[in-house]
């Protein structure tokens, strides 16, 4: 059997994920963050992204999170998401407006005109739909 962590993943709603798990991969600003049992400690804030976790049975399941921070401490992993969901709970058609209304306000820019947010816009439905992309990938792989 597999060694395994407990793993939490909470949103400013509600929690998310509760259980153990044999391995997280999450977004860090540097990059992806590979969490196992016996990881040192660590804290990380996340961006937008995907995080997959792998359950004791060897299921991967896939999360959304628009940020926020991973924490890893002896035993235990903790995502603390401003905002998390199932990647089967992310709306493509959404995503994808909200991506091409965030690219045309970038490319419109007005006087009254907001960079930071219309950036930020645009970089959460990016992630989105690479989380639903990566999702599809390992489906169609059969993992």
């Amino acid at each position: 059997m597999a060694m395994t962590i407990h793993c939490d993943i909470v949103s400013a709603e509600e929690e998310i994920f509760s259980g153990l798990i044999e391995s997280l991969v999450a977004t860090g600003e540097v990059g992806e963050l590979g969490v196992n049992y016996g990881h040192a400690p660590l804290l990380s804030s996340l961006i937008p992204g995907p995080v997959r976790i792998t359950l004791q049975n060897g299921e991967e399941q896939v999360y959304y999170v628009s940020g926020g921070y991973l924490e890893v401490q002896p035993g235990v992993v903790s995502i603390l998401a401003d905002t998390a969901m199932r990647a089967d709970d992310v709306d493509e058609a959404a995503a994808e407006e909200a991506r091409r209304d965030a690219e045309q306000a970038l490319a419109n820019q007005t006087g009254d005109f907001d960079y930071g947010r219309a950036s930020s816009q645009l970089a959460e439905a990016a992630a989105q739909l690479a989380t639903l992309r990566k999702m599809r990938n390992r489906a169609g792989r059969g993992s």
